[in-house]
């Protein structure tokens, strides 16, 4: 006999609420009072407060996101506090501090080499410029640190992350850092006791007594009228030789017989894109600085590296090694600083010459000496006579041998004689001894390198 049982009838919207019961839950969005979970932390009572100050409706219920908190004592060292800066302009610092993704600790450790891109508050405020409203984070396994900065090539600012402070997961998280980060190519100098714009960049250095020369080639070149445009915005930083600078350029740097579209690349190879005092100077981040001319050239060229050598700031060019001797005028948007070598780029000027030496185009090195149809100057006429044969002298000057070898040359030009030219180690000497022959021993020279020439 079979028993038969009845199942009951079950609803299919019943089953669907049972499914939804069972099914796990996602992460809960949380409602989250940024200011207050930074109360209970006393070493981020100044960077609360200004929070507070300036964006905490944009933080109300944002979530998920990443604090770049900054505690006092890092806070207090940050010359951006001493400035006047307007309340927006503050406000988009601290967007800057508000990533826009929940990363954990472990996850700050899984970065690859190439790092990680993230979006912050500041870049929805859609001011700023491509993608610098966002922030590369890297981590290095070999010490365990992370750096944040500006994904900008050039950026000279950077922070590292300190510690976890706090996190509540999938939603908040809290990391302090050493330094206050600012977005690249961004207007510090927007104060509100910063002073009219269009400071006459000429008259400024005709007054300083010592810049004659370069207010000259500023003016007759047309770039002073660019450079006085660009105090807007982030600012800029000129660096402009002394007239003894220019008075100290080989004759062999012929800058003024360059083609003025040259000239004024190596007049926009003076002056950077922002304005920084003098304390910023001696401070700078990264010491590989882009240029006027790398904005127009190409990034990677006509860069400046700046540090800090015995004292005072340095400016090498890779070719040139210069130093700031004065503060010509300081009042931002505006630094223009005096210095003391004509800064010459290794993209028009060469590369091989060693720092501090300013480029010599076309001299050639002592011990290869060339032919005499190619030795520098022997196409124009004699300056001196040469002495009669026998005569042995030591020259250490390169101007001093191109004239004695010219006064040689044009004397013998009517004689088959052999003269030999050599040069010692420990400068250049020229000894000259005629020859019947067309053989002659060099065994009396040792090892000097030597080189015989047809007269």
């Amino acid at each position: 006999m079979a028993i038969l049982f009845r199942t009951p009838h079950i609803a299919p919207t019943t089953v669907l609420y049972f499914l939804l019961l069972l099914s796990p839950a996602p992460p809960p969005v949380l409602a989250v009072n940024i200011t207050a979970l930074l109360s209970s932390f006393p070493e981020l009572s100044s960077f609360a407060s200004l929070i507070s100050s300036t964006i905490s409706s944009d933080l109300d219920n944002r979530t998920p996101i990443t604090l770049l908190a900054v505690p006092n004592p890092y806070l207090a060292n940050s010359d951006l506090l001493t400035r006047r800066l307007p309340s927006s302009s503050l406000a988009d610092v601290f967007r800057y501090h508000v990533l826009l993704r929940y990363l954990s600790w472990p996850e700050l450790h899984q970065i690859p080499p190439s790092g990680l891109l993230v979006t912050t508050l500041f870049q929805t405020t859609g001011r700023a410029t491509s993608n610098y409203g966002s922030v590369n984070i890297t981590f290095n396994p070999s010490n365990g640190l992370v750096s944040i900065r500006s994904p900008a090539p050039y950026s000279p600012s950077n922070a590292t992350v300190l510690s976890l402070l706090k996190t509540l997961p999938y939603n908040v998280t809290i990391f302090t850092v050493n330094s206050l980060l600012v977005p690249y190519n961004f207007d510090l100098m927007a104060s509100e006791t910063r002073p009219p714009l269009g400071l006459n960049i000429t008259k400024a250095l005709i007054d300083g007594h010592n810049f004659n020369v370069a207010a000259s080639m500023l003016a007759a070149s047309g770039v002073v009228e660019e450079f006085e445009a660009d105090e807007r915005g982030a600012g800029i930083t000129l660096f402009v030789p002394t007239d003894a600078a220019f008075a100290e350029l080989p004759a062999t740097v012929r800058l003024q017989s360059l083609p003025a579209d040259k000239k004024a690349v190596v007049l926009r190879f003076h002056v950077l894109h922002s304005y920084y005092p003098l304390g910023s100077l001696e401070s700078i981040v990264n010491p590989v600085q882009p240029t006027l001319a790398t904005e127009d050239m190409g990034a990677g060229r006509f860069t400046l590296n700046i540090s800090r050598v015995n004292g005072s700031v340095s400016i090498n060019t890779g070719i040139v090694q210069a130093s700031v001797t004065q503060t010509v005028f300081d009042q931002n948007p505006v630094a223009i600083f005096g210095v003391s070598q004509v800064l010459l780029p290794r993209e028009i000027f060469g590369v091989n010459t060693k720092p501090g030496i300013p480029v010599m185009p076309g001299a050639t090195p002592p011990d290869i000496p060339p032919s005499p149809e190619n030795y520098p100057g022997l196409d124009g006429p004699p300056s001196h006579l040469s002495s009669p044969p026998g005569f042995r002298q030591d020259v250490t000057s390169g101007a001093a041998i191109g004239g004695c070898l010219r006064s040689l040359f044009h004397a013998c030009s009517n004689r088959r004689e052999i003269w030999k030219l050599f040069f010692n180690r420990n400068g250049v000497s020229i000894c000259l001894t005629p020859n019947a022959g067309k053989s002659a021993d060099l065994s009396e020279m040792g090892s000097e390198k030597s080189r015989i020439w047809w007269v």
